[in-house]
């Protein structure tokens, strides 16, 4: 009795005095903002809920989309008993006394177990290998939590054997309604511009949105209880009014989010903004890689990689401009190499493009593995080493450089592939010129 009594006590403090985005947790589906997709009338996982046919799921997200929130109602609702797990702490034995625990009480009183894993990116490869034998036999359902591709750090047996459902970062008006609802909660209101400032900068994470705006009421409630405290003033504290100032100096604090999935989608966003030709974008990306710290050389590499990928011979000074940010990076270093970053990323986007080699090289390479691609002509064989000769090695090659203009009209290709065409060039820049004089030469040999 005594336990019960100080276990009541602290849960009446913890809601009373907990962090706001605790107080504000949802106690049923409906009160959950945002994931409508997901949760909505009809929609795939509150149907599964409400026929008690929920399978093992993982719930791959942002953060502050509602995973662990989701995970605990979806056990409030269920009929089986919820046992919360971190990755970040629980062992192989935590978990194999967990589906022992879950074999005994599905014997004793025939009540299934839902074990919700937060953080489950985190958990090594054996230890996702231990889950296994009871997700696999339904011993247990699983509900994993993630703010990383499944898809790079849960294993393929335990990820086929589960949902997967994707969160999405909340919308602005969602956003906007868990502000409210903290204001009403905290008793105070908020001025014009103050809200939507906090919402624009939380990028859809509704447990920064909260933290960000509990930070801001302590924040106007220090200046009013100033105020209070000053002669001739009379005590205001019970309307507490965010303002502007208030949001901004909270959100100081605010980190920005960037995972292992966020560095392959940012790095895709950045190469496909120089392949469109967009310097803005490319900017964008390329600043928001190198607030997160993304590992400069990485960054060069891409650059590097897209000069040859996506300019080619339309701009071949791209690979100049690019290979050299690429050494600045170990040469100047960081911060002053972000300038030649810039410099690089700007010039390739603004670049002509063609990929003409590099899907020439593709065609080729295709021929290679499909075969058969036949035997080097004898004219084009090494005829250096002694006997070479009598083969036939080397016999009727003519040497371009004899020739005004150093070029001669001879097959180069194997006799399985006279006729193949793996270089289909593009009109764009540097590109059409050089080609234009290649099909004269040949022209005029013809």
């Amino acid at each position: 009795m005594s336990a019960d009594l100080f276990t009541s006590t602290a849960e009446e403090i913890l809601t009373s005095r907990g962090p706001l985005a605790d107080r504000l947790r949802p106690r049923t589906l409906d009160e959950v903002v945002g994931q409508t997709h997901l949760i909505g009338p009809g929609k795939p996982l509150r149907a599964l809920v409400e026929t008690d046919r929920l399978s093992s799921v993982i719930l791959w997200g942002p953060p502050g989309t509602g995973k662990t929130t989701i995970a605990r109602l979806l056990a409030s609702d269920s009929k089986k008993v919820f046992v919360p797990l971190s990755a970040v702490t629980a062992t192989v034995k935590d978990i194999r006394e967990t589906a022992m625990a879950a074999q005994r009480r599905l014997g004793e009183n025939g009540r299934g177990t839902i074990m919700f894993l937060d953080e489950i990116h985190r958990f090594t490869k054996s230890q996702q290998d231990a889950l296994l034998p009871s997700v696999e036999t339904g011993l247990v359902v699983l509900i994993g939590a993630t703010t990383e591709n499944p898809y790079f750090e849960v294993n393929a047996p335990l990820l086929s054997r589960s949902t997967l459902l994707r969160l999405e970062p909340l919308e602005p008006a969602d956003m906007a309604e868990l502000a409210k609802r903290g204001l009403e909660l905290e008793g105070a209101t908020a001025v014009d511009g103050a809200l939507e400032h906090l919402v624009d900068s939380c990028s859809g994470d509704g447990r920064s949105l909260l933290t960000s705006l509990e930070v801001a009421i302590a924040l106007a409630r220090a200046r009013e209880q100033h105020r209070s405290d000053l002669p001739d003033r009379e005590s205001n504290l019970g309307s507490i009014t965010v303002s502007l100032s208030d949001v901004e100096t909270a959100m100081g604090t605010t980190a920005i989010r960037y995972g292992r999935d966020d560095h392959y989608d940012v790095v895709s966003a950045f190469i496909k903004s120089i392949r469109g030709s967009d310097p803005d974008a490319a900017l964008h990306w390329l600043a928001r890689m190198l607030e997160a710290g993304e590992d400069a050389r990485f960054i060069a590499r891409r650059i590097v990689i897209a000069a040859s990928e996506d300019i080619g011979l339309a701009d071949s000074n791209a690979l100049v401009v690019a290979e050299a940010a690429a050494r600045a990076i170990e040469f100047v270093g960081l911060p002053e190499a972000r300038i030649n970053l810039a410099h690089a990323v700007v010039y390739l986007a603004l670049a002509p493009k063609s990929n003409a080699a590099y899907m020439g090289l593709e065609r080729a390479v295709a021929d290679v593995r499909n075969g058969p691609v036949g035997e080097v002509p004898p004219h084009l064989r090494d005829a250096h080493y002694k006997g070479a000769k009598s083969l036939g090695h080397g016999k009727g090659y003519q040497y371009p450089h004899d020739h005004p203009d150093g070029w001669v009209a001879q097959r180069y290709l194997p006799d399985a592939l006279a006729n193949a065409t793996y270089y289909k060039p593009s009109v764009n820049g540097d590109e059409a010129e050089l080609v234009d004089q290649w099909v004269k030469r040949r022209q005029r040999d013809a």
